[in-house]
C-alpha cells in the first residue's frame, strides 16, 4: 500500500513458494519464449501507439511477467491494454480489464466517504480523532486530542505506520500472507513507536492515518466502512469490476492475472495471488479494474462525488517529499497532485499490496491513465518505470 518502496512493500504479504524450483524456472522460460504483446495486440486492432510500447517495455525491460492499462485521450476515447502472461507456470494472455488489488488507491474511496460525511455536517475535518474515537490513540508523543481529521487524511498526524512493525524481514511477507488482521490489532502495532513529529508540523506517508480515518467512519455511520464505500461510491458509479473484500476472503472473485512477490532483485517470482488483504484494510484492502479505477478517479476530479467545499478541502495540498519517486507530488486529503513532464499536472494516488503495483492519474480536462503491473517492484527503479508509463500516456494524449 504503500507508495516508493526500496525493496518488497511492507504492505505486501506473500504466500510460500510451493514448486520446485527447477520446474518453475522451465515452466517461466517456456512462458517467455510466446510472451504477449501489447504491440502485437494493438497492431492487429489496427493500431501502433507508444502506450503499447511502453506496456511491453515493463515486461521486456524491467522483468514484471504481466502488465495493464486503461488510457482516457483528450477526445473521450478509451483504448485497454494488456503485456506479459497471465501466469507464470502456464502462460496465457491477460484478460483486458482483469481485476486487480489495487492497494493504497483505497485510501482515496476511504477519504471521499469521510469527505461525503463532511458534507452532511456528521463529521468535522478539524475535531479531533478523540472525538469520535475516545481514548484510544496514545502512545510515545501521540495524543488523539491532538490529531484531526484533516491530519489524518493528508498524512500530517506524525502517527508512525503500522507496517513497520509488523514487517520487518522480505520473508514475513510471505509467511504472513494468509494472517488476518482487525483494524484495532493494526493500530495497536502502530502505537508501539513514538511519532514521527507533532501534529500538522510535518508530512509522511501512513498506512496508520487511514485505519483511523475507518474507524472515524464506522463509529459514525454505525456500518462497516467496505459498506459504505460500496453503497456511496461503487453501485452509483457502477463499478462492476470493484469490491471490497469480504473477512476471510483471500481469492480475487472476477477474471484476474495472477500477481507476484519477489524477495529480491533477481529472486524467483512468488505467486501472492491468493492472499487475505486485511493488512490493508481502509487503507489497502480493495479489488478493482484499471478501467473502473480510471473512471473512479475522472469523475472524482471532475467533482462530481464530492459538494464544491469538500472538493477544494480534498484538492488543497501540501508538500509530499517522497512520495513516489522523482519528486513534484504534492498531497491533498487522500488524493496526490502531480506536475507532468509535458507542463500541467494531473491528480491521482497509485497503490501496492502483494502481487500488484498500480499508478494512475486524471487531468481536469478528462484526460485519464492507470497501468497495473503483475508484480511487486523490488527497485525504486521499477516503481519509477511504472510512474513513467502514466505520465508518458497523459502526455501522448495531450491536444
Amino acid at each position: 500500500m504503500s507508495t516508493a518502496p526500496t525493496g518488497p512493500s511492507p504492505t505486501v504479504r506473500r504466500r510460500r513458494w510451493t514448486f520446485p524450483l527447477l520446474a518453475t524456472v522451465l515452466a517461466v522460460l517456456a512462458a517467455a519464449l510466446a510472451v504477449p504483446s501489447a504491440l502485437a495486440d494493438a497492431r492487429q486492432h489496427g493500431r501502433d501507439d507508444a502506450v503499447a510500447h511502453r506496456l511491453d517495455r515493463l515486461v521486456a525491460d524491467h522483468d514484471f511477467p504481466g502488465a495493464l492499462a486503461s488510457v482516457r485521450d483528450a477526445e473521450g476515447r478509451v483504448r485497454n491494454y494488456t503485456a506479459g502472461v497471465r501466469d507464470l507456470r502456464t502462460g496465457g494472455t491477460i484478460p483486458r480489464d482483469a481485476q486487480v488489488r489495487v492497494g493504497s488507491n483505497t485510501k482515496t474511496f476511504t477519504a471521499v466517504v469521510v469527505l461525503q460525511l463532511v458534507g452532511e455536517g456528521r463529521i468535522d475535518l478539524d475535531e479531533t480523532v478523540d472525538h469520535y474515537l475516545p481514548g484510544i490513540v496514545r502512545g510515545d508523543g501521540i495524543d488523539g486530542r491532538r490529531i484531526t481529521v484533516r491530519h489524518l487524511l493528508q498524512q500530517t498526524s506524525g502517527l508512525p505506520d503500522y507496517d513497520d512493525v509488523l514487517f520487518t524481514e522480505p520473508q514475513d511477507l510471505i509467511d504472513l500472507s494468509h494472517a488476518y488482521y482487525d483494524p484495532r490489532r493494526l493500530l495497536d502495532a502502530a502505537l508501539t513507536r513514538p511519532a514521527a513529529f507533532a501534529p500538522g508540523t510535518g508530512w509522511e506517508y501512513s498506512n496508520t492515518n487511514y485505519i483511523l480515518a475507518g474507524l472515524v467512519v464506522e463509529r459514525v455511520t454505525q456500518r462497516p466502512v467496505g459498506e459504505e464505500i460500496t453503497r456511496r461510491i461503487l453501485q452509483p458509479l457502477h463499478l462492476r469490476d470493484t469490491y471490497w473484500p469480504g473477512v476471510g476472503e483471500q481469492d480475487i472473485r472476477g477474471v484476474h492475472p495472477h500477481g507476484y512477490v519477489a524477495v529480491a532483485p533477481g529472486a524467483p517470482w512468488v505467486d501472492v495471488t491468493s492472499m487475505d488483504p486485511s493488512l490493508g484494510w481502509a487503507a489497502g484492502q480493495l479489488v478493482s479494474s484499471p478501467d473502473d479505477l480510471r473512471r473512479f478517479f475522472e469523475t472524482l476530479v471532475a467533482g462530481k462525488l464530492l459538494k464544491p467545499a469538500q472538493q477544494a478541502a480534498m484538492t488543497k495540498t501540501v508538500a509530499a517529499p517522497d512520495f513516489e519517486p522523482g519528486g513534484g507530488w504534492e498531497y491533498g486529503l487522500g488524493i496526490a497532485r502531480h506536475t507532468l513532464p509535458c507542463g500541467g499536472y494531473a491528480w491521482g494516488h497509485g497503490g501496492d499490496i502483494q502481487g500488484f503495483e498500480t499508478r494512475n492519474l486524471v487531468t481536469e480536462d478528462g484526460r485519464g491513465a492507470v497501468v497495473a503491473v503483475t508484480g511487486l517492484p523490488t527497485s525504486l527503479e521499477m516503481t519509477a518505470a511504472v510512474s513513467e508509463n502514466v505520465d508518458a500516456a497523459l502526455c501522448g494524449t495531450k491536444r
